[in-house]
């Protein structure tokens, strides 16, 4: 029923994309921007080449699938790996549950596939959710492997005012609107939603000074806002999609930008992605947690359903209501050499911690700078990011 094809310069930004993806269970990481950019920016400097899998149905020629995938080397280990470049935090194949099925079932078109990849010494897909195609049967792996890890998500109410009840505690609520109080005597406080290149740029430099500071690379990975490839990714991600996939929001004080956040909207979910807040100023004001607040105020306005803080452990999505779901990963050894690292990582923590740094399966710091502040326990009031 299938052809397949790899075709490395696959244009993310047609109209044949959209209509698949819109049409898809992918996930707001494979919309038409975050790939178009991704594989311009990031790919070309994260010494990766694109293997952009193609499925079209053989009698008419209609796209039925895309799989966004690169090729890495690291030393000797050549590596597949879904196109993540250590931004994405949902991997998908880009397609439709029914079709996906028809694929599933056509041992062809699976081996097809399959060629493509080779040669390769390890396959290691991650970040896959509970609700993601089943990815690892396209690839003849027998089950995912648990990351470790979860992803969390609040839901929204139809107000304000029902959400910050059910899912911030009373005496956490009392603690915000005494640091708002604070907040507002400090100077003309306000927070918005940017709505053009200027403000947008102006956002952006101000997160890239502030997450410099915090996240130096003296205490974990070093902030990937700081290279060059990422701010311009990042960037040119809120900037082409303004208004409608992306919303880039600060909290300022006297036209000065204090805090903020970047985020992605997606069939009525609002992903925060990147944040951050000027820790030096206002951390005794939880500017990081304030900002929440009026994010989680302006996505319930505009209707949507679930505000996504998506993947990592970090104490304050549970604050703000986020649920727990795990995060999975797939992994298939193509050599000896595939094989016997993987086992090394597997077996050994200390490999597994290296692996995470040097095969970028951490997320380079993205959203930890909150400032999202924990309600008091054994008397104390302590901040978390």
């Amino acid at each position: 029923m299938f052809e397949v094809i790899a075709e490395d310069t696959f244009d993310f930004r047609s109209q044949e994309y959209a209509e698949l993806f819109n049409g898809s269970a992918a996930t707001a990481f494979q919309h038409p921007i975050w790939l178009a950019q991704l594989y311009e920016k990031l790919v070309p400097q994260g010494a990766a080449t694109p293997l952009i899998i193609v499925v079209r149905v053989r009698s008419s020629g209609k796209l039925a699938m895309v799989l966004p995938l690169v090729r890495r080397r690291y030393m000797l280990l050549k590596a597949i790996e879904f196109a993540d470049m250590r931004v994405s935090d949902y991997v998908s194949p880009v397609v439709d549950e029914k079709t996906f099925s028809c694929i599933l079932a056509d041992s062809q078109t699976c081996a097809a596939i399959r060629t493509y990849l080779r040669p390769y010494d390890l396959l290691r897909i991650g970040k896959l959710t509970d609700r993601s195609l089943a990815m690892e049967r396209l690839f003849g792996i027998g089950k995912r492997d648990d990351m470790g890890m979860s992803a969390y998500c609040s839901k929204l109410e139809p107000s304000f005012a029902e959400w910050r009840a059910h899912q911030l505690d009373r005496s956490y609520r009392k603690e915000l609107d005494k640091k708002t109080r604070q907040l507002n005597r400090m100077g003309k406080a306000r927070f918005e939603c940017a709505d053009g290149p200027a403000a947008i740029r102006t956002i952006f430099d101000a997160l890239k000074f502030y997450r410099g500071n915090r996240f130096d690379g003296s205490d974990g990975p070093a902030d990937l806002l700081q290279q060059a490839s990422y701010f311009g990714f990042y960037l040119a991600v809120a900037n082409e999609g303004c208004g409608g996939f992306a919303r880039t929001y600060a909290m300022w004080m006297n036209d000065r930008p204090i805090a903020g956040a970047l985020g992605l909207a997606h069939r009525g979910s609002f992903l925060v992605i990147l944040g951050g807040f000027d820790e030096a100023g206002y951390r005794k004001q939880s500017i990081g947690s304030l900002m929440f607040e009026q994010i989680a105020r302006d996505c319930i306005g505009r209707g949507d359903l679930h505000l996504d803080f998506t993947i990592g452990d970090e104490p304050y999505k549970r604050i703000f209501g986020g649920q727990p779901s795990p995060m999975w990963q797939i992994h298939r050894a193509g050599s000896l050499l595939g094989y016997a690292a993987h086992l090394a990582v597997e077996k050994f923590p200390a490999a597994k911690q290296l692996a995470r740094h040097v095969l970028g399966g951490g997320r380079g710091k993205k959203v930890e700078a909150s400032g999202a502040v924990v309600p008091p326990t054994s008397g104390q009031n302590t901040e978390s990011s």
